[in-house]
């Protein structure tokens, strides 16, 4: 009963929480996308078998008690099949007598096998415990492991989470390819993830977060600019390069946000690292209620368990190896009272994030904790714009619309799109005086569009107001003497055509 003990504390000290912890490997296909071509892009051979893109997910959730918790080993074993599920169980022991040697090459035989042979939380495929749980789809650092943060995943799931998490594969290869495609190949596997989550009975979804280390915490940025299903966003030491972030839209980007970075560099650094800091994500993503953590003791791979637990010595220098530890156990709690309190609402995480971390018992000069509130006013957005519509009167259009722009120049709605909204307000939404302000919005800042006066001919003949009507349409033929439709309209309520007023 020994390892029971030690698996109650957890790696750095972590505390499981009231919930016993499962966990199940899933193999599936995303089969709206292509992993393999025809031929392979290593070898050169034409493919043969599935060419789909293979997602193993790890799923660890809140579970009934009882069973047998895994090994360390467990985890390392699922790395054989993370790519090819086609593995035989005796390639499987090939690939973990392998990781072992390396390992043991790193850290010594007999602590390597006692890394190895670590009791963990989780008990493999352990019935799930009764009730909604909500979800966090977590990304690896970039060309990681799906279990490369593991022990947070258990901590979660001991919590009451249901987290979901895959390997970080390239577009085409096992190995990551660090551009656009790549980023968009990772945060389009939280999506299938997020998908997936769906068809689980635990899962409550209407509470979901996503959370990524490195490369992976810019993939979930990414994704939760994307899917407004994302409520909240944790991301540990994610990317900061200007020109790998310029996919995550900063007006999109508009949830709780948890940012948890290693210790800063100097600035004689960043300039040798070429990192413009002016126009880092954190910096720009302005309408995000950012939690800016530093953890002073953590480099950027001891986010990572898997890389911290097979640390040389040599790797602590200015920090030991238990102020590393305890840094990461603080990062975990963290996490949890950030999950806590945006997606369960719960005050006693909230009363957390509001304390310094010295008051939260983090130890003297670990940590800095920087709140900065997300900027008031509307969004900068179509969607932002219309919720303040709603809330201060579309009569206001105008007027709110030159506010969104002082806020943000960079603001403005095409004539197309606010002709199109007007109609889905006409048409869909059966609200006729909002759609006349927008319409009438759009011949304000778009006089010479014959379209929209056209459009708001229309809307005044829906109104019963034949005045404004033949005004408008007639303005529309001004504009394009070719606009038939303002031509019959003006017939069909008995009003001459442009320039014969009055004969």
């Amino acid at each position: 009963m020994g390892y029971v003990a030690q698996a109650e504390s957890g790696f750095a000290g972590l505390t499981r929480g009231p919930h016993a912890v499962g966990m199940r490997v899933v193999q599936q296909y995303d089969y709206t996308r292509a992993y393999k071509g025809r031929t392979d892009a290593v070898t050169g051979k034409p493919v043969t078998g599935e060419r789909a893109r293979p997602v193993q997910t790890l799923v660890w959730y809140p579970a009934q008690k009882g069973g047998t918790p895994i090994r360390y080993a467990d985890y390392l074993r699922t790395e054989a099949t993370d790519e090819n599920f086609t593995r035989t169980d005796a390639e499987t022991d090939a690939f973990l007598a392998n990781k072992l040697q390396w390992v043991a090459a790193r850290v010594g035989q007999k602590q390597a096998q006692k890394l190895f042979d670590q009791r963990m939380w989780a008990v493999r495929n352990a019935a799930t415990a009764a009730g909604k749980f909500p979800v966090v789809i977590y990304a690896a650092g970039g060309g990681s492991t799906a279990h490369d943060a593991a022990d947070l995943c258990e901590y979660l799931a001991s919590h009451g989470y249901v987290v979901l998490a895959s390997r970080s594969l390239g577009t085409h290869t096992s190995l990551m390819n660090f551009d656009q495609e790549g980023l968009d190949s990772q945060a389009r596997d939280m999506a299938f993830l997020l998908s997936y989550a769906q068809s689980l009975p635990q899962t409550d979804m209407a509470h979901v977060a996503a959370a990524g280390w490195s490369w992976g915490g810019l993939a979930n940025a990414l994704a939760a600019s994307q899917d407004s299903r994302i409520q909240a966003l944790v991301s540990f030491d994610g990317t900061q390069y200007r020109d790998n972030t310029k996919a995550v839209s900063r007006t999109q980007l508009t949830v709780p946000w948890l940012y948890v970075q290693r210790r800063p560099e100097s600035v004689r650094e960043l300039s040798a690292n070429e990192m413009e800091t002016s126009s880092m994500l954190l910096n720009e993503a302005k309408y995000a209620d950012l939690y800016h953590v530093v953890m002073n003791p953590m480099e950027h791979l001891d986010f990572s368990t898997v890389a911290l637990r097979v640390a040389q010595p040599e790797h602590f220098m200015e920090y030991s190896r238990a102020e590393v530890e305890a840094a990461y156990h603080w990062t975990c709690r963290y996490t949890l009272e950030f999950l806590n309190a945006t997606l369960k609402i719960a005050p006693a995480g909230q009363q957390f994030l509001n304390r310094t971390p010295a008051q939260n018992g983090v130890p003297a000069h670990m940590a800095r904790v920087y709140h900065l509130p997300a900027q008031t006013g509307p969004v900068p957005t179509q969607a932002g714009f219309a919720a303040a519509l709603a809330q201060e009167g579309f009569g206001h259009a105008l007027e709110i619309y030159r506010r969104v722009q002082q806020q943000d120049a960079a603001f403005t709605l095409s004539e197309g799109a606010l002709n199109n909204w007007g109609y889905q307000l006409m048409r869909d939404a059966h609200d006729l005086p909002a759609a006349l302000a927008i319409f009438r919005l759009g011949t304000e800042l778009y006089p010479n569009s014959f379209n929209l006066f056209d459009s708001l001919g229309e809307a005044d003949e829906n109104n019963k107001d034949t005045s404004s009507a033949i005004m408008h349409y007639r303005r529309s033929l001004e504009l394009n003497p070719k606009n038939s439709n303002a031509e019959q309209r003006l017939k069909a309520l008995g009003a001459p055509a442009a320039g014969s007023a009055g004969k």
